[in-house]
């Protein structure tokens, strides 16, 4: 069994889930939501409020393993470098913990957990709902993207280990 916390990083809005594997391979949401910090803080207040909430959600689930989305931007700049700096808050956060940090690109997610790596947002939003058993889509996105993320590192880790129950 593995117990998987997801993240999707964002400065203003960052997603977690948290997804457990049974023994049978089932998948099970334990918790999912975000941590939103205030519009008009300053950079570094905002980073500091999402490190001090990762560290809570990581104390109080205490995950086996934590996956993040890999930072992916076409043309922002200035998107790019905050979602990067919020990565770094995660990822210094996650070392604190003791844990080890997987990564995937958004093509990587949309692959494991739609089958398509192309897929559309929605198509990977119902994914999660069906694959975990949810009666709805979870909301916000960016709870439903770090679902998606966890998902992807439970199904990686057992093709990886050749352990394919599903």
């Amino acid at each position: 069994m593995a117990f998987v916390l997801g993240i999707d990083p964002g400065t203003a809005t960052t997603g977690y889930g948290l997804v457990r594997e049974g023994r049978d391979g089932s998948l099970e949401m334990v918790a999912f939501g975000v941590v939103q910090t205030p519009a008009g803080e300053s950079a570094h207040r905002r980073l500091a409020t999402l490190y001090h909430r990762l560290q809570e959600i990581l104390l109080l689930h205490r995950p086996d393993s934590v996956a993040v989305e890999k930072l992916f931007f076409q043309r922002n700049v200035s998107t790019a470098l905050a979602v990067g700096q919020a990565r770094g808050v995660a990822m210094l956060a996650i070392a604190e913990a003791g844990l080890d940090v997987f990564e995937y690109t958004p093509n990587e997610v949309k692959q494991a957990v739609a089958g398509y790596g192309s897929a559309g947002k929605r198509q990977v939003q119902e994914m999660v709902r069906t694959l975990l058993v949810l009666p709805e889509i979870p909301r916000p996105d960016d709870a439903a993207d770090a679902l998606a993320v966890a998902i992807t590192h439970l199904n990686t880790r057992r093709y990886e280990t050749g352990d394919e129950r599903r």
